[in-house]
């Protein structure tokens, strides 16, 4: 059994203490508490900050979804701690906050990060753990299997309920999307390939979403607005598939739900590679394959993303002014199938 760090969990430490210098600003629930070996607990939080009256338009931040993926957490924190101090003096996130509800899971998974492993403490990974299976090929272990709980990528038993995260998560998530036009999400990960990586739906099929046009519109705005920018956009299918994708799962679930709601759940995939290629000696920490373990490199992965988080939360708030009508979306769907399939 992995050993829990004898300090506690230095990124549950860090999100807690954000919350107490938003206090007067945030709106803070615990999903549930998740036990580890010996008999502690660590919380799961969910926090809001904005306009929580049906209709508004909401924006989603997810991380700590895998254990051993770190920086994920990190950044969605840091994005959070910078709401957080801005909300002192700046007027105009104020106002922004008067037509946008954001809200922040920074860490998922709080077990499997104090245990030091992808999978939550049951041994299940969490992002092959939803009810939807794969379509196609997948790759061999890495696209889930149900060999045992003791290797990478455990589905968990068939025909099993979700585990208690998950089932926190998508409880939550389903919750807001009940009450609003517009969801976006972005949920942040590390350790694929050497480019960071902006995917959507689907990971269980090669089929284009049902959104297709909608996506193809936030992109281009997007580009747009950052000429400069270094993500490549795909859907997850053009590199894998996978089984038991949480957001597969929670976008499908909203189709037949609310099939008037846009919803757009996206998936950062930080590139780790090229933070072992810069130090190769990551290689040969657990830690070291999925975050940067320099310091002023881990300063600057959590500087790098944060443009992109904030056009997010800007893009949802102002929606209506770039979703396509009827009349654009065939054409922005048919650009879309070009690019992408």
């Amino acid at each position: 059994m992995p050993h829990v760090q004898s300090q506690g969990l230095p990124e549950l430490a860090a999100l807690e203490r954000v919350l107490e210098l938003g206090a007067a600003h945030l709106r803070v629930r615990t999903l549930l508490r998740v036990a580890l070996p010996g008999g502690a607990e660590l919380p799961v939080y969910a926090i809001e900050l904005g306009n929580p009256q049906p209709g508004t338009p909401i924006m989603g931040y997810f991380g700590g979804v895998h254990g051993l993926e770190r920086i994920g957490a990190e950044v969605v924190t840091a994005h959070l701690h910078s709401l957080v101090m801005r909300l002192q003096w700046d007027s105009t996130l104020h106002q922004q906050l008067e037509t946008l509800r954001m809200v922040f899971v920074p860490i998922v998974n709080p077990g499997g990060m104090a245990l030091g492993t992808r999978a939550n403490p049951q041994g299940v990974d969490l992002m092959r753990n939803a009810p939807v299976q794969s379509q196609g090929d997948t790759p061999w272990m890495v696209g889930g299997q149900r060999l045992s709980a003791r290797l990478p990528w455990y589905q968990g038993p068939a025909d099993a309920a979700m585990q208690a995260e998950n089932q926190a998560l998508c409880t939550l998530v389903q919750e807001l999307l009940a009450h609003t036009p517009f969801a976006l999400t972005v949920d942040c990960h590390s350790g694929f390939g050497v480019r960071d990586r902006l995917w959507f739906p689907f990971a269980h099929k090669r089929e284009p979403m049902a959104h297709l046009a909608e996506l193809q519109a936030l992109k281009a705005i997007f580009v747009q607005a950052h000429s400069y920018h270094r993500y490549v956009i795909e859907p997850q299918s053009v590199q894998y598939l996978a089984h038991g994708d949480v957001w597969d799962y929670l976008y499908l679930h909203a189709l037949t739900h609310h099939p008037r709601l846009v919803f757009l759940p996206l998936t950062l995939e930080m590139g780790s590679w090229l933070w072992i290629k810069k130090n190769p000696r990551q290689l040969f920490s657990r830690h070291g394959i999925f975050n940067p373990l320099i310091q002023h490199r881990q300063q600057r992965v959590l500087r790098q993303h944060q443009s992109l988080l904030e056009f997010l939360a800007r893009a949802s708030g102002s929606c209506q002014r770039w979703l396509p009508n009827a009349d654009q979306r065939a054409t922005l769907h048919d650009q879309a199938l070009r690019a992408w399939y």
